[in-house]
C-alpha cells in the first residue's frame, strides 16, 4: 500500500495519523461506560419531555421552563464536581494514595454543602418566571413542578462527588450502572404517577417531578454501595473524620471547581436563554425549542463521554509527565470526536422530520395545530443542530483535556467570551428582531460553540507545545 505523504507539512499521514487511532480503543473502553451512564442521566429529562409531551405543548413548554431554572444550577455543580477527577487522576497516575484519598473527601464534602446552596438558590429564583414574560399558563404549570425537581439537585451534586472520584480512578463503570438503575425506577414512577395507572392519582407533570426526586436519590445510595464494596476503593471509604479536612485540599478544589462551573454555566445559561427567547415567540416555539434541544443533549453525552475520557487520561499522563503522550493522546479523543459526531449530524439530517413526532400525541385532535406547528419548527431546528454537534463535541473534549492539564481561568475566559459575546447576541437579534425567530436562536448557539470550538483548540496547541518544550 503506498503511503499518503502531505506536500504541505511534509509528513506522512498515514504514520500521522496511526499514532492516534491506536488510541481510540483506550479512549472508547474509558468513554463508553461514562457516555451510558450520561445518556441514562439525560434520559432521566427526555423521558419526562416524552411522556408530558403526550398531555399537551403548555405541559411540555412548563417541564421545558422548570428544567430550564434547576440545569442551570445542576452546571454550576457538575461543573464545580469536574475538579475532583484530574486532582484523582493524577493521584492515581503517580501511585499517591493520600492525594486520592483527600481529593475523594473533601470533594464529597463540598459537592454535599453546594447541593443544599444550590436548592436554596433554584428555590428564591422561582419569582424570576414571572418576570420573563413567559405564558402565563406555562409559569402556572411550572411553578410547583421547580420546588420538587430542585430539591434532586442535592442527591444529584452528591452522586457527582462520587462519579468523579470513579472517573478519576478510570473506573467509569459505576456510573454506567448507577444511571441504568436510576432510569428503570424513573420510567416506573413516571408512568404510574404521571398518567394515574392503577390505584396511583393521575398528577401530570408533577408525578414526572416525583419520580425525578426518587429516582435521583435512588441513583446516589446505590452509586455508594457500589463503590464502598470495591476492593481496591475500599481504603477510601474508611476512617473518615473531619479532623483531615484541610484547608489546603479545600482551596485547592475550589480554585479548579469554581472556573469549571463558570465554564459550563456559561453555556448552559446560553442554552437556557434559548428557552426563555422561544417563549417570548410563543409556546409552541419553546415547545419546538425543547424537542430540538432534547435531541441533541442526548448525542452530546457521546462527547461528554470522551470529554471525561480525555480528562482521565490527560490526568494520568500529566503525573506521568509524559507530556509527548499527553498531547496525542489528547489529540485522539479530538479526532474520534468529530468523527463521531459527523455521524450523528447525518443522522439528524436524515431523521429531522421524524425525530419531533417522538414527543408529540398526534392523535389528540384538539392539540394537531400546535403539535403540527411544532413539528415543522422542530424539524428546521434539528437541521442546525445537525450542523452545531460537531463544533458542540470539540469544545466539550477540549474543556475536558485543559482540565486534565488543570488548565482552567483562560479556558473560562474563553468560554464567556464565545458564549456572550458572540453567540447571545446572535441568537437574540436573529431570533427578535428578524423573521427567522426559533431559526434564528439556534444560528446563534452555532456561532458561540464554533467560537469556544477554535480558541479552546489554540489555547490546548499553545500550552502542550510549551509543556514539551519545558520539559
Amino acid at each position: 500500500m503506498k503511503s499518503i505523504w502531505c506536500y504541505l507539512c511534509g509528513k506522512n499521514l498515514e504514520v500521522g495519523l496511526a499514532q492516534y487511532t491506536k488510541e481510540f480503543r483506550a479512549n472508547i473502553m474509558l468513554a463508553s461506560p461514562v457516555i451510558v451512564g450520561m445518556v441514562g442521566h439525560t434520559l432521566i429529562t427526555l423521558v419526562d419531555n416524552i411522556m408530558v409531551g403526550r398531555l399537551g405543548t403548555t405541559e411540555l413548554a412548563a417541564v421545558s421552563l422548570g428544567n430550564s431554572i434547576v440545569f442551570i444550577a445542576m452546571s454550576v455543580g457538575i461543573g464545580f464536581s469536574t475538579a475532583i477527577t484530574p486532582i484523582v487522576a493524577q493521584g492515581d497516575g503517580a501511585k499517591d494514595h493520600s492525594l486520592v484519598r483527600s481529593a475523594f473527601h473533601h470533594g464529597l464534602l463540598l459537592c454535599t454543602v453546594l447541593g443544599l446552596f444550590l436548592f436554596g438558590v433554584v428555590t428564591l429564583a422561582k419569582p424570576l418566571m414571572h418576570l420573563m414574560n413567559q405564558p402565563a399558563e406555562v409559569v402556572a404549570l411550572a411553578s410547583p413542578y421547580v420546588d420538587w425537581v430542585g430539591f434532586s439537585l442535592i442527591p444529584v451534586i452528591i452522586f457527582q462527588g462520587y462519579k468523579q472520584f470513579a472517573d478519576g480512578m478510570s473506573l467509569t463503570k459505576y456510573d454506567m450502572y448507577a444511571a441504568v438503575f436510576s432510569n428503570i425506577l424513573h420510567v416506573i414512577i413516571n408512568y404510574f404517577l404521571i398518567y394515574g395507572v392503577w390505584f396511583f392519582p393521575k398528577m401530570g407533570i408533577m408525578g414526572a417531578a416525583v419520580g425525578t426526586v426518587v429516582s435521583r436519590t435512588s441513583m446516589v445510595i446505590y452509586m455508594h454501595y457500589l463503590l464502598s464494596r470495591n476492593e481496591r476503593l475500599k481504603r477510601y471509604f474508611t476512617d473518615f473524620s473531619f479532623s483531615e479536612i484541610k484547608k489546603s485540599m479545600l482551596r485547592k478544589i475550589v480554585a479548579l471547581g469554581f472556573p469549571s462551573s463558570l465554564q459550563m454555566l456559561f453555556e448552559v445559561a446560553l442554552f437556557t436563554t434559548a428557552v426563555w427567547l422561544s417563549g417570548f415567540l410563543g409556546r409552541t416555539s419553546q415547545a419546538a425549542n425543547q424537542i430540538a434541544l432534547s435531541s441533541a443533549s442526548m448525542t452530546f453525552m457521546f462527547a461528554m463521554g470522551l470529554s471525561v475520557a480525555a480528562m482521565v487520561r490527560v490526568g494520568n499522563q500529566k503525573g506521568l509527565r509524559d507530556y509527548k503522550n499527553l498531547r496525542t493522546v489528547a489529540q485522539s479523543v479530538f479526532l474520534l470526536v468529530i468523527i463521531v459526531e459527523t455521524i450523528f449530524a447525518l443522522m439528524f439530517v436524515a431523521l429531522h422530520q421524524f425525530l419531533p413526532h417522538l414527543f408529540l400525541n398526534m392523535e389528540n385532535t384538539m392539540q394537531l395545530a400546535d403539535n403540527t406547528e411544532v413539528i415543522g419548527m422542530a424539524s428546521t431546528l434539528l437541521l442546525i443542530a445537525a450542523v452545531f454537534q460537531i463544533s458542540d463535541g470539540v469544545q466539550v473534549v477540549v474543556l475536558g483535556a485543559l482540565r486534565g492539564i488543570q488548565d482552567v481561568k483562560i479556558p473560562t475566559l474563553i468560554t464567556f467570551v464565545a458564549y456572550w459575546l458572540i453567540g447571545f447576541p446572535v441568537s437574540y437579534y436573529l431570533g427578535l428582531h428578524t423573521s427567522l425567530k426559533a431559526t434564528g436562536i439556534w444560528i446563534g448557539l452555532l456561532a458561540g460553540l464554533t467560537a469556544a470550538a477554535v480558541f479552546l483548540y489554540l489555547r490546548f496547541n499553545y500550552l502542550t507545545k510549551k509543556l514539551i518544550d519545558n520539559a
